[in-house]
């Protein structure tokens, strides 16, 4: 067991926010003996609900987040959405990974892309829009349709616009700036794809990397539903997935757990879409099916310990995102029918309020193939009753 530099306690892991992701990596901590601290900008979070050490008044009060830094003897984070000057502050007492200069090279998605290309690796189209002739122009160069979106603080399809001519351009960017005149933009080219690919990549201080199998993620409006594990392309395809996100992490000196998306382009080509510097909603399908779990190899990166195997001990799972249906209480009403499909494991996230489309919790299934994983996800998952 880890053992603590401060007061002679346990180790404790401190964790920037406090929703599911944090919830998972709490869980995986507590099976390896840690404590944890959780400072969330609310009250009730599915982690902090976990741990007496919540801090709920946030990071945004300087007394909560000086105790949170007192407490803790690492720091890492759920959410990208954290400035990095907050993260500066807690540095210079606890070490913070991905660190702030990792987190200013992926938190604008221009500099990220910038980061990648000048690494030599493949990307889309890009370029700064700053003004709606640069949203015409970088139409007129790249064509449409094309992608506008924020360089900062965009998920889930949040913060992003899909332009088909010279009038939607307009729009979408004048529709970005009424809701917030100060935020930057950029433009991506449309990628026609046949798969969208993901990778989870752990990596610690010492340069030790674990490559988890590529997975193809099938999106619900903007939002990943499923997750197949491992992705059903060619292996040379698979090997050259997983050998680019590993080039990814290293291009931002990025030590934890990040999850690296892609696009399989029709021709047959990889593309990177973007880079999450965390616990990725594709690699939940880790903490069923492979030696190491993504929140466990999270925190093993972090702390500097050896890193667990990324292998899958079974041949295939599938991981099933339950969404919110509708507005209210964040309980469902009836999981019997789901817990009667014995061959599945049921995450609930203990959310406190449902809204369309909120990520509640998750369904996994182990099979000997993609599509029986696949058939026993799905029934389970829409057996439940919200």
């Amino acid at each position: 067991m880890l053992k603590s530099t401060k007061n002679n306690k346990t180790f404790t892991l401190g964790i920037l926010g406090g929703g599911q992701l944090a919830k998972m990596l709490a869980s995986a901590a507590y099976r390896l003996g840690l404590n944890v601290a959780i400072i969330e900008n609310h009250k009730l979070s599915p982690a902090g609900d976990m741990t007496k050490l919540d801090f709920d008044a946030g990071w945004v009060s300087a007394e909560a987040l000086d105790n949170f830094i007192l407490e803790s003897d690492i720091v890492t984070l759920e959410n990208e959405f954290i400035d990095p000057e907050i993260l500066d502050y807690i540095n210079k007492k606890v070490t913070v990974y991905p660190s702030p200069d990792t987190m200013r090279l992926v938190q604008d998605k221009y500099i990220q892309k910038h980061t990648f290309l000048d690494a030599g690796l493949p990307v889309p189209n890009f370029a700064i829009i700053d003004s709606i002739e640069d949203a015409k122009e970088f139409g007129k160069k790249y064509g449409y349709p094309y992608v506008m979106k924020a360089r900062k603080y965009g998920y889930d399809g949040y913060g992003n616009a899909t332009v088909f001519s010279e009038e939607t351009a307009i729009q979408a960017f004048e529709k970005f700036k009424t809701s917030n005149k100060d935020r930057t933009l950029m433009g991506e080219s449309f990628v026609d794809f046949q798969k969208e690919l993901a990778v989870i990549v752990a990596r610690n201080s010492k340069d030790e990397v674990e490559l988890y199998p590529c997975v193809e993620t099938v999106q619900y409006r903007h939002i990943c539903h499923e997750v197949i594990a491992p992705a059903e392309i060619d292996e040379s395809i698979r090997n050259e997935a997983e050998k680019i996100a590993g080039k990814c992490v290293k291009s931002i000196n990025g030590v934890g757990v990040f999850g690296v998306e892609m696009f399989l382009t029709k021709d047959g080509k990889i593309l990177i879409n973007e880079i999450a510097p965390r616990p990725h909603n594709s690699g939940h399908y880790t903490i069923e099916s492979c030696y190491s779990s993504q929140f466990e190899n999270c925190i093993r990166a972090v702390a500097n310990l050896p890193l667990g195997s990324s292998k899958m001990y079974v041949p295939a799972a599938v991981m099933i995102n339950l969404l919110g249906e509708r507005q209210g209480i964040g309980v469902p009403e009836n999981i019997t029918p789901t817990l009667m499909h014995n061959k599945i494991f049921l995450h609930l996230y203990n959310k406190k309020e449902s809204r369309n489309g909120r990520k509640m919790g998750h369904i996994t299934a182990i099979a000997q193939s993609q599509e029986e994983a696949r058939t026993i996800a799905k029934s389970a998952a829409d057996a439940i009753i919200w």
